[in-house]
């Protein structure tokens, strides 16, 4: 329940009132800011309460969007402010203040109390979320000619069509906003109309894509062509819940996490669907399978960690390089922008693309294809980066180093070699863990289990311990995260490859995904500030550094066919721990009043 107290005199024929109440707003009246006060400290202290001037003309989705947005704690828009509980203390100091000096001698400049407040919480230094109202209307008339000339131009702006059209996310790809968005709205407004919620869209998206994988691994021509279908579906349906959420402004940090692990989660099953129907028609293609996961698991590394290495960073956004440039003038030739959103796969194409192939073509196929566009988009996206860093001059912050390091996911190994061997060398240091992870995949491919493997972890381990021994504040250490991703990945894929022996690499797909997954968790955390995970986690599962020392040992000293068996036991151990951990996590947050958040995530 909310609360929405309008101050001043009502207003003859406004709607109002009743436009709050469909907003959910218990609506009282007060005269003046002394009267708004009383009545303030008779609203309970858990719910949100509004204040909103009675002569308020404008859409009831500018109101929505002003006054019940869960992702803030206060917000305003012209003749209304709103706090959540967290800001309730923050309202009640400003309406005492306002009380006070509209009932002294002192002239009051504004005669809106709402917008009094708005100027008494801004001077307290209260962070408040101005919504963008675009063509909607939010004004506080003065006279009979503005209000008259309000609600004309209330009128004149369909509020429905802006709350449509505004659902859709302002940056997308070609495919989602061409051919996905322009029903999808209208879906997402059949599910608001009917009380859905967005984690339920999301829940039926994921089931949706399940059942595709089903499809897909039955390896007939039927599976096939029904798997491909139900993908899109299941992308629709992706699409829908976050344009629900957007509709109706249901945001929470549950379903932002639920809609980026399902992302994954239905990607990846949809790969080790594949894989089955191959196997059906006598074609193994896991190791196709499994690098597709690698590759695009360290796509997405490469983008957190440019991404959180920038984070509000004035130098970042200020970047004036010839590369930046370039991008800019870009931008500004419509082609070139669709081109440039479709070359780097976002997941809207990439579904498409591997929907399709599935209908038409066999999963070898399918994977040789995601594999060289993934790969193409990789480094299109890495190389442009790399030039913008070289450009930068600033150092990263602390809070950069202090996500890149989490990121980096260095367990208890690395912890205590970087505390008796940090190198006078930073520099050096990111050279050598290059030349580490380089050595030890080489190593893994071409010698396959045995002791120069085992040797070649050892060696990675060393001097990736080096490489974090120092804050991550170079221009390049955001590359540090993705390469002890590809290494240890990469190492994983191409042991089990070497063991030639049935159920290996559906083992070490198993056990790369459960890792992804402890990974994709920690990006999701640090996005909402919600911080890393726990350092007892990291160090129970072996951190990066220890996982793949551990699998270069038992490849080593096991038979091929126990390598299998121990890589299972690994994955589902690894899985256990951390989905338990992760969904403990999040479902507390949830129900203790975790901010809302609304992360977008990777493009559509």
């Amino acid at each position: 329940m909310s609360t929405a107290i309008l101050t001043g005199q009502p207003v003859p024929g406004s709607s109002l009132e009743g436009d709050l109440r469909s907003l959910g707003f218990d609506v009282r009246v007060a005269s003046d800011a002394g009267d708004a006060e009383t009545l303030l400290a008779t609203v309970p202290a858990g719910q949100r309460v509004a204040i909103v001037d009675a002569r308020f003309v404008g859409h009831v989705h500018a109101l929505r969007l002003g006054l019940t947005d869960p992702r803030f704690d206060a917000a305003a828009l012209p003749g209304a402010v709103t706090v959540r509980p967290a800001a309730r203390q923050a309202l009640t100091r400003a309406l005492a203040r306002e009380g006070s000096a509209a009932s002294g001698s002192t002239a009051v400049a504004l005669d809106s109390v709402a917008d009094r407040v708005v100027a008494a919480l801004d001077a307290d230094g209260v962070p408040l979320h101005r919504p963008d109202l675009g063509a909607l209307v939010a004004v506080v008339p003065t006279d009979p000619q503005t209000r008259n000339e309000a609600r004309q131009a209330v009128a004149a702006v369909d509020d429905e069509a802006v709350r449509l059209r505004t659902a859709v996310k302002s940056r997308d790809g070609f495919f989602t906003t061409h051919f996905i968005s322009p029903y999808s709205r209208y879906i997402a407004r059949w599910c608001a109309r009917r009380g859905l919620t967005p984690n339920q869209v999301t829940t039926a998206s994921l089931v949706t894509a399940l059942i595709a994988a089903g499809c897909a691994a039955t390896g007939t021509r039927g599976g096939f062509v029904a798997a491909g279908l139900l993908l899109i579906l299941s992308f629709v349906l992706d699409c829908t819940d976050g344009q629900l959420a957007r509709y109706s402004l249901q945001y929470s940090t549950l379903g932002a996490w639920l809609d980026a692990t399902f992302d994954r989660a239905k990607e990846y099953a949809y790969y080790a669907g594949l894989a089955l129907g191959a196997a059906r028609g006598g074609d193994d293609v896991w190791g196709l399978a499994l690098a597709a996961m690698v590759l695009q698991t360290c796509r997405h590394v490469v983008d957190f960690s440019f991404n959180e290495a920038n984070a509000g960073d004035p130098a970042a956004t200020g970047n004036t390089s010839p590369t930046a440039a370039l991008s800019d003038r870009l931008d500004s030739v419509g082609w070139t922008v669709w081109v440039r959103r479709m070359i780097v796969l976002p997941i809207g194409e990439r579904w498409a693309m591997i929907a399709v192939l599935t209908a038409l073509t066999t999963p070898r196929i399918t994977f040789y294809a995601l594999l060289v566009g993934c790969a193409f988009a990789a480094t299109y996206t890495t190389a442009g980066r790399v030039l913008r860093s070289l450009n930068r001059k600033a150092q990263r912050t602390d809070r950069a180093a202090r996500a890149l390091a989490d990121l980096a996911d260095s367990g208890p190994l690395a912890e205590a070699l970087a505390r008796v061997m940090p190198s006078r060398y930073p520099v050096l240091a990111k050279l050598l863990v290059l030349a580490g992870a380089v050595v030890l995949l080489l190593t893994a491919w071409l010698d396959g289990p045995g002791l120069p493997v085992v040797l070649a972890a050892a060696v990675y381990v060393l001097v990736s311990a080096d490489a974090v021994a120092r804050p991550l504040k170079g221009a390049l250490d955001w590359l540090i995260p993705p390469l002890f991703r590809a290494a240890e990945y990469g190492t994983v894929l191409l042991l089990a490859a070497e063991a030639d022996v049935n159920g290996a690499l559906p083992a070490a797909f198993g056990l790369v995904a459960a890792v992804a997954y402890h990974h994709y968790d920690t990006v999701y955390r640090i996005r909402g500030d919600a911080g890393a995970p726990p350092r007892w986690l990291v160090r129970v599962i072996g951190g990066h550094e220890g996982r793949t020392l551990l699998v270069t040992v038992l490849a080593a000293l096991l038979a091929p066919t126990d390598f299998q068996v121990a890589l299972t036991v690994l994955a589902v151990a690894v899985a256990l721990v951390v989905l338990l951990e992760s969904i403990r996590f999040w479902v507390t947050a949830h129900q203790t009043g975790a901010p809302a958040v609304h992360d977008e995530g990777e493009p559509a």
